[in-house]
């Protein structure tokens, strides 16, 4: 199936999904004996009324319904929606799979017949007419509406790059612009424009009616009804002519009405038509002329510029967009309903059903999984679409509360079967744990223990649907609801846990037992607790974890805020004595609440580290009880005893206990051996000892095995603990602190090796807290990670985006207590304030308070003492934000950066942070926006003006929610990724792309066409082809990456930025040189964006440029990106590294091309001294580099000859011109594989054998902990090839270099 036509699965509306729940039984009988989906293609005819019959590509998995959309979609029958598929003159049914249908075969033919309109499907017409002449507009791209989001890939390279290979004319004009030109950014501050480039045809819009709207004179009255009238639309032409015309259900036709008179009769010519879009090009040529062109401009993008994405994706810059008289999209902002839905039947979705029906699906088979998850993500996105549009409802006030008589604060809704609260301290309910800051955090850490109960997945226990979304400074949760909880009171609904924090506590045996399952994956303990009667309840989760059995029978849990242990490096607890190491950092520290937990991350990394600890003390005494008996047991193979789940993570603690892992493994194993044959009763008794001590030694919960498990309630403020001086409690308690304490010692200090080693590299503070996260890290040691890696001068790059995202989520905890006083009549205003305090020079901005305020002003006074019945949302009189200036709010974020992250902001001010850490502007603008949901004007913006403040109301466009969800994953898909990629590690490249490829397939089954994971997928298929030789596929998966990478990360994220990098090499592969210039000048843009010159992904980005430009012949641009390179691999690499050896290299090579000889000859012997010294006198490349010093020396003699014998007069023929060949294309590319870390490895077919006998035995000795960096570095040395030099490249860009044949290393997806 085409990309084009796989595109429209995602456009179905939702009616398809619960159709398919229907169809899910049948189709599952058929695809019990099929283990890979193999969809089967074939064409089929299509003939439609007025156009030649054509082909089209369907797949027998799909609906008939998807041929429906096709062609609602092509050019030539879009106009048409309201028609039937028939074969051999009989009706297909639209929810049937293709294989169904009898007679459907290769070659069939297809009619299109016209059916009556119905009200409904008038509607829907008129409707797809409205969608169809506005799509080519980017406006619900920048409003944040229906899943569109920008993209610019083709903007920048000047049309599809996939086209113009068949057009070989590529005048190659190579001039950066300024702005990209190393150094700029220290004097001037980036311009923002180049951020949404402007294409040529953008310029010219094209308008193909003033008005289309739903006349006045709707509903049609009962008469008129009688004569098959549906609708009456009113249209004003571009002639400026106006038109009243019926829909009927024969179509639409012209009538006789006007706006004072209602003359429904047809007008002679009534022009009557079936579709809308057919009678307005008979009665305006303009129309038609302009909506053809619009229709090749719409089906010219990329499909993948078109297709909604799952989750709503929000541009931090915006245009002042011009606002047209749109009836439906007014319908649309004051219903409830979400565009398509009213095409469902049953209107409202009953979204908790939906969600947990999703659940219940089978999953035993690949198909019957696919579809299971499929279901699961669609309704997933819908509902967190929805749960979006409400909740900027409840705050905008558009939403009646359920509760209406209480305190603002208080009050609950409901609105499309979601139900919403306010993140503030309700009844004093965490009046214990911190007030209104705990209520603050809660939803968040229910969200987090959301999240891993449905990783879990386990059978018969249920989750709410949940989604945390903050919104013009008010937190907002909004859940599905339980079925019939509504009806009773809360302590009648419960069954298991606590309402009040541990008073009152019940327990219930089925909860019991589900989760038990669940805790020994999460590793919770079952505990007892006792409640204030004094009896002892036993639990499996927190007490306040509730259990909830709704009236449909199902056992829900709600209320995960404590899923985790206590982190006790932020409770000050009496009694409880930290570490020394954690009291020398300065722990423990009082948080704000008493919420904080660590992550699951950290969780099974300890108790994976725990294991070894287990296995290695075990060993050691088992070997020194050996010695003394001089019994050596055989060494068989046998099941490691507790694996369970524990070796999911691979970690590398670099903790050499006694000795190998491998070797500690199997000396247990022989231990284990031994007492399962039941020999030697002394052996056994001594080996229960060995198992006791070494269970003693790392902490387990029981002497017999290997037992790590916490109990969340330990340390909980108002939880009592039975025989709280037990041996069994202080274990439990002793477990939690040494957690805590290896996050300091272990955790943290593997990401700063990571960052070392260039494994993580964050460009700016989304990805940093994401590396921090994937180690277990919460943010809230953000500041401590940043003392630790001040003092280490290579990470100076981190150190300055970790100082910066401290200094903004100080900023964003400001601005939202800030937000929660204002009136809507002041929030453009305040906002804009705000921004001058924050980023302008100038010293004391003045204000504009908006006049209808300063009319109340005298009347503040009188309301004080009626407070408390004020909506939070209602409009204060207070203008209290007005008294903001830059120097209280510098004092405001110093004073949180140490109250939240124990940090101590030095700079005085803004002006002072933003030179020190030589930051501009721009990024903290732009970081701003994006964590607070602002949307500004896309204009230059003067940061240095003393006297004029930088912001006015006019520049804040608009405000939109950050949403916080979790997300459903593509199990399967992942496995098949997983797999493909040790295959590859193998050396089985081909083996190893069927597998991602199949890996994409799944994907898209299960997504649909647009997702994160997708774009990776695609990244990692498009390198894979280049390396097998296929320059072309290579490009096209790399376009669809870097556009889908624009559409679901965002313009300026890393992953994108990356996208870019990766797609102009293939470029150059593809000989479209300049195109692949543009497109590094667009990453190094962005990258400046993002993170601003000093930082090592620039490095790359200016060598690639450097490299290109040298090979254009361009040397002098060349030299300064070149340059730039050197200094930044010096700075970040190490002065003596392979990189720097190459960047050294890079520059002398363009300098003897320009004729500096001297220059170049220094610079290559410092690349001769750092290869003489790291790889040694022999190796090729240090003879390289010596040949390449003699062939410079000679061309220097030469020349300084010639210039000798001008000087003395010899010679009168003045310079000889200087003999320079530009370097040929296939070198280039060389190098440019070299820096971009690929490379072929020329290796024989016998190697390749031995290799992979050599690599099956070490699999089989190797034991699976080892991090899997370190065991492909020791497999490139196994090939007698230049290691050094595969380590070299392997650096520049460790998790994506890919080697042709054995070796390679790939990049994963992340696991979230």
């Amino acid at each position: 199936m085409t990309t084009d036509e796989n595109l429209t699965e995602n456009e179905v509306s939702p009616q398809k999904e619960k159709t398919e729940k229907g169809d899910e039984c049948n189709s599952c009988k058929n695809d019990q004996e099929v283990v890979f989906i193999q969809d089967l293609g074939f064409n089929v005819k299509v003939a439609a009324p007025g156009v030649e019959p054509f082909d089209i590509q369907v797949s027998s998995m799909e609906l008939v319904q998807e041929i429906h959309q096709l062609l609602m979609d092509r050019e030539d029958t879009c106009h048409r929606t309201c028609f039937s598929l028939q074969l051999e003159g009989t009706t297909l049914d639209n929810f049937a799979e293709l294989k169904t249908v009898e007679g459907l075969k290769e070659g069939s033919l297809i009619k299109v017949v016209e059916e009556p309109y119905t009200m409904r499907e008038a509607r829907i017409h008129v409707r797809h007419v409205r969608d169809l002449l506005k799509s080519v507009e980017p406006i619900d791209a920048y409003n944040g509406a229906d899943g569109a989001s920008l993209s610019f890939l083709n903007t920048v390279t000047a049309g599809d790059i996939m086209e113009k290979r068949r057009v070989r004319s590529d005048p190659v004009d190579c001039t950066p612009p300024d702005f990209i030109m190393p150094g700029y950014s220290n004097e001037k501050d980036l311009p923002l424009l180049p951020l949404h480039p402007v294409s040529k045809e953008q310029g010219s819009k094209l308008q193909c009616l003033k008005v289309l709207t739903p006349s006045g004179w709707n509903p049609p009255p009962g008469h008129r009804k009688l004569h098959g009238d549906l609708l009456y639309l009113q249209v004003v032409t571009m002639e400026d002519k106006h038109y009243h015309i019926t829909a009927s259900t024969r179509g639409f036709y012209v009538n006789n009405c006007t706006e004072e008179e209602f003359n429904p009769k047809p007008q002679n010519p009534s022009y009557l038509s079936h579709s809308l879009i057919e009678l307005l090009n008979q009665v305006s040529s303009t129309f038609k002329r302009n909506f053809s062109q619009l229709q090749k401009r719409r089906t010219s993008r990329h499909p993948y510029e078109r297709v909604p994405t799952p989750y709503q994706v929000y541009s931090w810059v915006g245009p002042q967009l011009e606002h047209n008289i749109d009836a439906i999209r007014a319908e649309d902002a004051f219903s409830s309903k979400l565009g398509y839905e009213e095409h469902i039947p049953g209107q409202t979705r009953d979204w908790n059903e939906e969600l947990q029906t999703t659940r219940e699906l089978p999953r035993k088979n690949l198909p019957e999984r696919l579809l299971r998850e499929r279901a699961i993500f669609k309704v997933h996105s819908d509902f967190v679409s929805a749960a979006t549009r409400g909740a900027m409802a409840v705050i905008d006030g558009n939403v009646m509360a359920i509760n209406p008589g209480e305190e603002a604060k208080m009050q609950m809704f409901i609105w499309n079967n979601i139900f919403f609260s306010l993140g503030f301290d309700v009844k004093d309910h965490y009046k214990d744990l911190g007030g209104d800051a705990a209520a603050y955090v809660a939803p968040r850490n229910d969200l987090q223990g959301v999240k891993v109960y449905n990783a879990v997945d386990l059978e018969g226990l249920f989750t709410l649907g949940t989604v945390v979304l903050d919104y013009r400074g008010y937190r907002v949760t909004a859940q599905s609801i339980i079925p019939g909880i509504l009806e009773r009171e809360q302590e009648q609904s419960v069954v298991y846990g606590s309402i009040d924090f541990g008073k009152t506590i019940v327990t219930h045996s089925k909860y019991l037992d589900l989760l038990q399952k669940a805790g020994n994956q999460l590793k919770i303990l079952p505990h007892k607790v006792v409640n204030e009667k004094g009896e002892e309840v036993e639990l499996c989760s927190s007490v306040e974890c509730k259990g909830i059995i709704g009236n449909d029978g199902r056992h829900y849990i709600l209320d995960l805020l404590r899923t985790f242990p206590p982190d006790v490096n932020f409770l000050k607890i009496e009694g409880v004595d930290l570490s020394k190491e954690a009291t020398a950092l300065g722990f423990p520290i009082e948080h704000r609440h008493k919420l904080s937990c660590l992550r699951q991350e950290l969780i099974d990394a300890f108790v994976e580290s725990r294991y070894m600890m287990f296995i290695k003390c075990a060993a050691v005494q088992l070997q020194q009880l050996t010695v003394k008996k001089q019994i050596t047991p055989e060494i068989p193979q046998i099941e490691k005893k507790e694996e369970k789940e524990d070796n999911e993570k691979e970690k590398g603690e670099g903790e050499k206990k006694g000795m190998e892992e491998d070797e500690a493994k199997r000396i247990v194993e022989s231990m284990t051996d031994s007492i399962t044959s039941g020999e030697k009763q002394e052996m056994e008794d001594s080996t229960k000892e060995i198992v006791k001590k070494a269970a003693n030694a790392v902490g387990s919960l029981k002497d017999t095995e290997f037992d790590i498990r916490f109990n969340p309630d330990v340390f909980s403020p108002g939880v009592v603990h039975p025989e709280p001086t037990g041996e069994a409690y202080k274990k439990q308690c002793q477990l939690v602190k040494d957690a805590a304490d290896f996050l300091l010692t272990v955790q943290i200090p593997a990401f700063i090796r990571d960052c070392l080693d260039h494994n993580t590299a964050p460009m700016d503070g989304q990805t940093l807290a994401d590396a921090i996260h994937n180690r277990g890290i919460n943010i809230r040691y953000l500041g401590k990670i940043t003392g630790m890696i001040q003092k280490v001068p290579q990470l100076e790059y981190v150190h300055r985006i970790a100082c910066t995202e401290l200094v903004l989520r100080a900023v964003k905890h400001i601005f939202t207590q800030y937000l929660q006083g204002l009136d809507m009549l002041s929030i453009a205003c305040a906002v804009s304030h705000f921004l001058n305090c924050l980023l302008s020079s100038c010293t004391n901005p003045s204000v504009t308070v908006p006049d209808q305020i300063n009319s109340k002003k005298r009347s503040r006074n009188k309301s004080k003492n009626n407070k408390n019945k004020q909506s939070p949302l209602a409009p204060s009189d207070s203008v209290t934000w007005a008294d903001l200036s830059p120097k209280s709010l510098w004092a405001q974020i110093k004073k949180e950066c140490k109250a939240y992250f124990d940090w101590e902001l030095q700079p005085e001010s803004g002006e002072a942070f933003v030179t020190q850490f030589s930051i501009t502007k721009t990024m903290l603008m732009r970081s701003f926006c994006m964590k607070t949901g602002i949307q500004i004007l896309i204009r230059e913006y003067n940061f240095e003006d003393k006297n004029k403040q930088t912001f006015s109301d006019e520049d804040i466009v608009n405000m939109y929610p950050i949403v916080k969800h979790i997300s459903p994953r593509a199990t399967d898909a992942y496995n098949f990724y997983t797999t493909g990629q040790s295959k590859i590690q193998q050396g089985f490249l081909k083996d190893g792309y069927e597998l991602i490829s199949e890996a994409l397939n799944l994907l898209n089954n299960v997504y649909g066409a647009m997702h994160p994971e997708i774009a990776q997928c695609l990244r990692m298929l498009a390198r894979l082809n280049y390396i097998m030789g296929d320059h072309v596929e290579a490009l096209s998966c790399q376009q669809k990456a870097v556009l889908m990478s624009e559409r679901v990360n965002g313009l300026g994220h890393p992953y994108t930025i990356t996208e870019y990098t990766h797609l102009a090499l293939y470029c150059f592969a593809n000989t479209q040189v300049s195109t692949s210039l543009k497109l590094l000048y667009r990453a190094r843009y962005l990258a400046l964006m993002v993170c601003g010159e000093n930082h090592p992904e620039v490095a790359l980005i200016d060598s690639n440029i450097g490299l290109i430009l040298h090979a254009v012949g361009e040397y002098d641009i060349s030299l300064k990106f070149l340059e730039k390179a050197l200094a930044l691999n010096q700075r970040f690499h190490g002065a003596k590294t392979l990189k720097v050896a190459v960047s050294y290299h890079l520059v002398a090579r363009t300098q003897s091309c320009m004729g500096d000889f001297r220059s170049a000859l220094a610079n290559e012997k410092e690349t001769f001294t750092i290869y003489k010294t790291q790889l040694g006198e022999e190796h090729e490349k240090t003879k390289e580099s010596g040949e390449c010093l003699r062939h410079l020396t000679q061309q220097a003699v030469v020349l300084q000859k010639k210039m000798n014998d001008i000087y003395q007069g010899k010679s009168k023929t003045g310079l000889p011109p200087i003999q320079i060949q530009p370097p040929s294309m296939g070198s280039v590319l060389d190098m440019l594989n070299i820096i971009n870390g690929i490379l072929f490895v020329q290796i024989s077919q016998q190697d390749i054998e031995n290799f992979k006998k050599e690599y099956d035995i070490r699999q089989q000795t190797k034991s699976e902990t080892d991090k899997p960096e370190s065991s492909e570095k020791a497999d490139l040395k196994e090939i007698d090839t230049d290691n050094k030099e595969a380590e070299a490249a392997a650096e520049s860009k460790t998790e994506e270099s890919v080697t042709a044949a054995p070796a390679a290393v790939m990049e994963d997806i992340p696991v979230s």
